[in-house]
């Protein structure tokens, strides 16, 4: 039969052809697949998390091709964020293509083309709430595979926001709502208050104690008999039912803290962890006197041992019986540098003992002399849970630091003692025994003990020991130590140095025998390599640096329990509870599901803050507002409104709530129709952080409310008036940016009723910045509108229409608007004095006779009196100033000038010293006349810039800035930039220019730093600008002092200092260089200000200012900071008086002036050759001043200039600039001591001629003279212990001013020392002597200190509560 073609064999050769061709055809069509993938657009999604305050400002960017279904979007963007994929909605942002605000469909199969999105353009999503519920953050489960993972090691986990924060330690994960869940190990953690993760280990490490935790439990508190709160055992108690049966991750141990009596400062006090365990157990068994558990620490923690001296020729033996709680193990022996390798080779080194020979040898008893002896330790008997220590923090004595040892140290999981306890004494026939801590019966096998060591706590020489009682003994002993086994069950770890650091534990639990590792609120599986990593030291070789990389994470606290079956207890069970800690549990499951419903409430509750604008007040008031999110917004209202307590202001149907930003002012919407929406739904879901608030706001009765839409800006519109000159209270108009201008000004129309057509809109856009609307077709937004706006607006048809806007009165009103601050002066409680009486008469009446006789001082007119007549001027002066300001300008300046020739000085009876040329200064110091006072007339220009005094650097009072706040919204008009009485407010005249320059900064001096303001004309450069001055008294709050008079003043805050003391000579009393201004800051502190060129500008509303008597500085005048140089006392700088230079004033004048002061201020009688001056830079001498030399023309002198005074011992050596003064100090390294300082003075700067000097004064021969130039600020302090080597010796210069030395001025400090003189030898215990005392003397001088230990708060509990009752314990 022939085969058809179909059942035709294919050869072998066709078939591999057809397997190669086929796969081929696969590998193209994958390509062609590939490329038209690379080729398919795609879409940019941004989406913004805006469920959480934390969370809004990032941003998370997908980048997904253009057929990506929306469903996998949403799980894309789980993915991303790490939340629950179902729990949240994504909507479209401002930026996205569809309008309305719906939530994507996420089950949807529809491509993101397809739903909306654009490709190759920018797709704004917003993360939001869904149905008002947060989205559900995904529990992070690689913990569990870690655990699997024997390399992974559970450290100390940094703290969040501090440096080597892991990204693990704050991702996603960790919240608040992770601790609610416990840990999948079944353990509870405990929350670190702030640094007390030392307490958490160890009450981890008692929890898990089984013999420990189940006597807890069967003591039972007594309500009766003490407070819960204090009761220490029954705080334990709570919190190990808590640890126990709590569902939360972590629980607080501020209840347990309380009941130590500790307050919140003690959480940020770190402590050792074995101190605590000391103090606790203390507190326990004074808590447990007279109870079944009495005794409980003893029995489970204490052991005992033998201290004993044995003398080496007759064998007798002297010892004690001393219990320990802990074994204190010595991490490296001293004076070595290399550490016990094993807690066991530790433990050998500590019962090693001793050889006391030579001058240590011990006084025998029976021989009668000094017998070389052997001292040491035996254990005799080792408690249940045996606790070691290991002592890593240390002393330096070479460096006077604490230290933490990390020297490796291994440990064994199972510890065999047996070798170390005492079976037999050497046959000593005689002993001497006292025994420290017989009282101890009910410690572990204190039967055998008490046998052998029955001395009623005596001491008995003679005891002779029988062979029957040792044998037993012996017999009993070596069948203990074969018992003697312990396995390892709790390891307390320390990671950081000794400042500070962090404490956690790995536990091993009895139930599984399984290690944990209790880090805090994180407990986690580790496994027995993790604990081997504890042991310190190196992880690897590192060749010579291995030190420097040593870990610093190493055990510190070791428990081990005695391997006994008989003994060995596991926890109690349920159904084994005692019926008060069933009663416990219950109770505190109770409390946990009620703070449960309670976190449920809390979480179900939105909280948002809530404003309202008082209806009567007048005063904007701030609360929160917590609603449940199914409350409704009607009943959300009726809370506002009883939260904000307006029942007695307004009916609750003229109140609503509307959506509100704070920050701009502005009311972004109205809920129209929505009285029945819950509240979760209007707010967007429960959030932690709302981006907008409400505000309850009110209407009259016979009003309606407005609506406000979405997308509507609010303009608030101030209409002025022009002839008035007044600025009424802002009026809320609510407008669109695509509207025109013209659109606008109609809006505005009908609502103030003013004509369109004539009006005038002003925008200020930001403080003072003015911009005239006069583009009729362009709208608010291309006019720079945005959410909240202030528009001025003006309807008059006078000329003032026709001038530029900047020349206007329209603008001068508006810029004198924003730039009137009010300020509170108070006045000095001194009348003012007769001298300035006298000025003020003198060119009242142009007598000069006797002026009690012409007006006695009660017919002076008080400060109401002038403000009452200087207010009814006011108008008129100031249109007649406007009329003459160009006409009169320079004669009214001459009049002023003739007026003012003939005044006497009103410092000439105080100050005798003053020269010719400040005497006429001041004697051009404009004075007003009370009767004719006219305050508003002055301007800044007017003023002479007289100077003020400061103490204090002035710089502080430039560093804040004023700001514009808005007017009342009352009906009457309002006070011009924050309470100016608008109605008052009248034209001043424009800025007349000095005749000299103005002064600068803190000195009265001609400017000569920066650019005047005014030409040599004296006319102004720059525009000229009205400064606005106004003043009415003011009664001040209770407390303020009484009998004090204030001023509440509205002023320019550009008008300079010296203009606005000018201002207030009428009401101070005294010309404006008699009194000094002081800026009185919100701490109550006070600041002069004294830079008279200065405006006011740092100032801003309601600041207080304090006027104070005194005379101010004159041009030249400079105030000085007088010191005392004390070159060899302890405080080498003492202060002792201020004093005034002035500029042209030589040193001995200035001397001569100083002599009086210092007699009378110091009590120094000095003469005017028995003391110098010189130079002051911070402790430094420097330059000696000579008495020739002439201020500012030899010496630079500046404000709040510092000069030392020394007093000579002889004639001033000094008497040229090229001579040079140094101070030298000899060093003694025989003796080890510094000689006092000694002047030297050279001729030139030559290295030969100061050795020579220095021979000179000690002796020490030319050849052997060396020298080094001391360190740091004068004195130049540095250790006696340190100079020999520290310092630079005789440095190979041939001149002082070059390398390395480059001393060029006076003062500078040199040690000298005789090359020949050996440096004593001391020993160590001399030198660790004389570093102390040299390290105090060098702390109390403020130098630089060798050892400067960390102060720590000591570690107390207190047994009442109360630490005020325990001060004295320590």
């Amino acid at each position: 039969m022939v085969p058809s073609e179909e059942n035709q064999l294919v050869p072998k050769e066709d078939m591999l052809w057809r397997c190669r061709q086929s796969i081929f055809d696969e590998m193209k069509k994958k390509f062609s697949q590939i490329e038209s993938a690379a080729d398919e657009p795609r879409v940019l999604c941004i989406i913004q998390d805006t469920t959480n305050s934390k969370t809004v400002n990032e941003r998370i960017t997908l980048n997904l091709p253009a057929s990506t279904p929306v469903k996998r979007l949403f799980e894309d963007v789980a993915t991303k964020v790490g939340y629950v994929n179902g729990t949240f909605d994504l909507i479209w942002g401002n930026g996205g293509s569809v309008a309305d605000t719906t939530s994507l469909d996420q089950s949807s199969d529809k491509s993101v083309v397809d739903a909306g999105f654009e490709p190759g353009k920018k797709n704004f999503l917003h993360l939001t709430d869904k149905d008002g519920e947060q989205p559900q953050i995904v529990l992070d489960e690689a913990s569990g595979a870690d655990d699997r993972n024997p390399d992974r090691f559970i450290g100390p986990l940094p703290r969040e926001g501090s440096a080597g924060v892991s990204n693990d330690y704050v991702g996603q994960n960790y919240s608040y709502t992770s601790i609610l869940s416990k840990s999948e190990t079944g353990y509870v953690g405990l929350v670190n208050q702030a640094m007390t993760c030392y307490l958490n280990s160890l009450l981890q490490t008692l929890f898990m104690t089984p013999e420990f935790r189940n006597a807890l439990y069967r003591w039972e508190f007594e309500e009766s008999e003490e407070d819960p709160v204090t009761s220490i055992p029954y705080q334990l108690q709570r919190l190990f039912v808590l640890l126990q049966t709590s569902k939360k991750r972590a629980i607080e141990t501020t209840d347990v803290t309380r009941s130590f009596g500790w307050d919140s400062s003690e959480a940020w006090q770190q402590h050792d962890v074995q101190e605590l365990c000391r103090v606790m157990f203390d507190a326990l068994e004074q808590k447990w006197k007279q109870t079944e558990q009495a005794d409980l620490i003893n029995q489970l923690y204490q052991g005992k041992l033998k201290d004993y001296v044995r003398c080496l020729e007759c064998g007798y033996e002297s010892w004690r019986i001393d219990t320990y709680l802990d074994i204190p193990l010595v991490i490296r022996p001293y004076g070595s540098n290399q550490a016990f390798a094993s807690v066991e080779e530790a433990l050998h080194a500590f019962i090693q003992p001793e050889i006391l020979d030579g001058p240590n040898q011990y006084f025998c008893e029976r021989c009668k002399k000094k017998c070389d002896a052997r001292k040491g330790l035996r254990f005799l008997h080792f408690p249940y849970l045996l606790t070691l220590q290991l002592k890593r923090f240390d002393f330096d004595y070479t460096t006077m630091h604490r230290i933490k040892l990390n020297d490796r140290m291994t440990f064994p999981e199972e510890l065999d003692m047996g070798s170390f306890i005492d079976i037999e004494d050497e046959s000593p026939q005689t002993e001497s025994c006292t025994d420290s801590g017989a009282e101890n019966e009910g410690s572990c096998h204190s039967d055998q003990m008490s046998n052998d060591f029955s001395n009623d706590d005596g001491v008995d020489e003679g005891i002779c020991l029988e062979s029957n009682s040792t044998a037993e003994r012996i017999s009993k002993a070596a069948s203990e130590k074969n018992l003697l086994l312990y396995e390892l069950f709790s390891v307390m770890v320390h990671s950081g140095s000794a400042a500070g650091g962090h404490y956690y534990a790995c536990i091993k639990s009895f139930t599984d025998d399984q290690w944990y590792s209790f880090n805090d609120q994180h407990v986690s599986k580790i496994t027995h390599e993790d604990i081997k990593k504890t042991y310190g030291g190196t992880s690897g070789s590192r060749g010579y640096y291995s030190s420097a990389f040593a870990s610093s994470t190493n055990a510190y606290m070791l428990i081990y329990r005695l391997k006994d079956t008989t003994r060995n207890a596991k926890f109690l069970e349920v159904t084994e509870y005692p019926e008060h800690i069933k009663r416990l549990v219950e109770k505190e499951k109770e409390l946990e599901e009620q703070e449960k419903r309670q976190r449920e409430i809390e979480r179900n509750t939105c909280k948002i803050k809530l404003f309202c604008l008082h209806p009567v007040k007048q005063i904007m008031m701030e609360n929160k507002l917590e609603v449940h999110k199914d409350k409704t917004l009607k009943e959300a209202v009726e809370i506002a409104y009883k939260i904000m307590d307006l029942e007695e202001a307004v009916p609750l149907d003229c109140c609503r709530l509307v959506k509100y930003d704070e920050f701009h002012d502005y009311l972004e919407r109205s809920y129209e129709g929505e009285e029945d929406t819950p509240m979760g739904i209007l707010l967007g879901g429960v959030k932690s952080t709302y981006m907008f608030d409400l505000l309850l706001e009110t209407r009259r009765p016979d009003q309606a409310f407005q609506c406000y839409k979405p997308g509507e800006v609010m303009v608030k519109v101030h209409v002025v008036d022009l002839k008035q000159e007044t600025v009424v209270p802002p009026i809320s108009v609510r407008a669109y940016l695509n509207q025109t201008v013209t659109e606008f000004k109609h809006l505005i129309s009908k609502t103030v009723h003013l004509p369109a057509e004539t009006m005038r809109v002003v925008l200020e856009r930001c403080y003072n910045d003015l911009r005239l609307l006069g583009v009729a077709n362009k709208t608010l937004k291309a006019e720079g509108f945005f959410r909240s706006n202030k528009v001025f607006i003006e309807s008059s048809e006078s000329q003032d229409r026709q001038l530029a806007f900047t020349d206007s009165q329209l603008w001068k009103l508006l810029d004198r608007h924003a730039n009137t601050i009010r300020l509170y002066v108070s006045l000095p409680e001194q009348s003012p004095g007769s001298q300035f009486r006298r000025t003020v008469l003198q060119k009242a009446s142009g007598d000069s006779g006797n002026l009690d006789e012409i007006l006695p001082l009660g017919n002076m007119k008080s400060v109401e009196a002038i403000l009452e007549e200087s207010t009814e001027k006011l108008k008129t002066l100031s249109l007649q100033q406007q009329q003459q300001e160009g006409d009169n300008g320079d004669s009214s300046k001459s009049t002023e000038a003739s007026d003012f020739e003939n005044i006497e000085s009103p410092s000439n009876e105080v100050d005798s010293s003053v020269s010719a040329e400040n005497r006429e200064l001041e004697n051009q110091i404009q004075v007003s006349d009370p009767d004719n006072f006219q305050s508003e007339e002055r301007s800044d220009s007017d003023v002479n810039n007289d100077r003020s005094t400061s103490s204090v650097d002035s710089d502080i009072l430039s560093s804040s800035h004023s700001s514009d706040t808005l007017c009342n919204v009352d009906s009457a008009a309002i006070p011009l930039a924050n309470g100016l009485d608008s109605h008052s407010i009248t034209s001043s005249r424009r800025s007349k220019a000095n005749e000299g320059k103005k002064e600068t900064w803190d000195t009265a001096e001609e400017d000569s730093g920066t650019d005047s303001e005014y030409d040599e004309s004296g006319k102004s450069r720059g525009e000229a600008q009205y400064m606005y001055f106004k003043a009415e008294p003011y009664t001040a709050e209770e407390g303020s002092g009484e009998g004090q008079k204030w001023l509440l003043i509205h002023v320019d805050k550009r008008i300079t200092l010296s203009a606005f003391k000018q201002h207030l000579e009428p009401f101070v009393g005294v010309p404006s260089s008699q009194f000094k201004v002081f800026r009185v800051y919100a701490s109550n502190q006070e600041f002069e200000s004294v830079r008279l060129n200065e405006t006011l500008s740092s100032f801003s509303d309601d600041n207080k200012i304090t006027i104070r008597l005194g005379r101010a500085l004159k041009k030249g005048e400079y105030r000085v900071k007088v010191y005392q140089l004390l070159v060899n006392d302890p405080e080498p700088c003492k202060f002792l008086l201020d004093s005034v230079f002035a500029k042209g004033m030589t040193v001995r004048q200035s001397k001569e002036e100083l002599l009086p002061q210092l007699r009378e201020q110091c009590g120094l009688d000095l003469t005017i050759d028995r003391f110098r001056l010189r130079k002051k830079t911070w402790k430094n001498p420097g330059t000696v001043f000579l008495d020739y030399h002439v201020y500012e023309e030899d010496i630079n002198i500046s404000s709040n200039w510092e000069v030392f005074l020394e007093i000579l011992d002889g004639a001033e050596k000094m008497k040229s600039m090229s001579q040079l003064a140094v101070l030298s100090r000899r060093w003694r390294p025989s003796d080890m001591k510094l000689d006092p300082f000694q002047e030297v003075v050279l001729e030139s700067s030559s290295v030969d001629e100061l050795k020579e000097k220095l021979s000179e004064i000690s002796g020490i021969l030319l050849e052997n003279i060396e020298f080094a130039k001391g360190r740091g600020t004068f004195p130049c302090e540095i250790s006696i212990l340190e100079i020999h080597q520290d310092l630079d010796w005789n440095p190979k210069v041939s001149t002082l001013n070059v390398w390395p030395l480059y001393i060029c001025d006076d003062g500078a400090v040199i040690f000298y020392r005789d090359k020949t003189e050996e440096v004593v030898e001391l020993t160590e215990e001399q030198r660790n002597e004389l570093m102390k005392k040299e390290s105090s003397r060098l702390q109390k001088t403020g130098h630089r200190v060798t050892y400067s230990p960390r102060k720590e708060k000591a570690l107390k509990i207190y047994l009442d509560g109360a630490p005020n009752k325990d001060l004295t314990q320590d």
